[in-house]
């Protein structure tokens, strides 16, 4: 079970010693929270945070990575003076690795792919049906 996976079993379980109605329930509630409080101490002890930086190559990229690192509980920050392309967190390796990172680069492609497809279609469109490069020219001879 992953750090994230603990967090929100987590979360559930103080909703249920909140909600409970009964001295029982809540004592049930709160020994497994304590358990899982426990659990998530032994995986930060494992594999602790570290800060990690990554310069992104456009605002649409930064966009997708901070609501993927918000998704499962990371903070995105910045220092001053760096590029609004930077994003710095502090996460588990692994953890950061095997989710949020391996999410990101999968729909980093996708929408990559689309913004492709979209922007040759609205040139075509709306401008010109010709979407080929520019062709290639000989450099002008400048010693004649």
């Amino acid at each position: 079970m992953n750090e994230e996976q603990l967090r929100e079993r987590l979360r559930k379980v103080e909703a249920l010693y909140f909600g409970a109605t009964s001295p029982g329930e809540r004592e049930a509630a709160s020994a497994a929270a304590d358990r899982l409080n426990a659990k998530l101490e032994e995986v930060a002890r494992r594999d602790p945070p570290v800060e990690m930086k990554f310069s992104l190559p456009d605002e649409w990229s930064v966009r997708l990575f901070v609501a993927l690192c918000r998704r499962y509980g990371v903070r995105p920050f910045r220092y001053p003076r760096q590029r609004r392309t930077t994003i710095m967190v502090r996460a588990p390796r692994r953890f950061f690795d095997a989710v949020v990172w391996r999410q990101f680069s999968d729909l980093h492609t996708d929408l990559w792919i689309y913004f492709e497809q979209t922007t040759e279609r609205l040139i075509k469109d709306a401008i010109h049906t010709d979407t080929t490069d520019a062709e290639t020219a000989a450099e002008p001879n400048l010693l004649s």
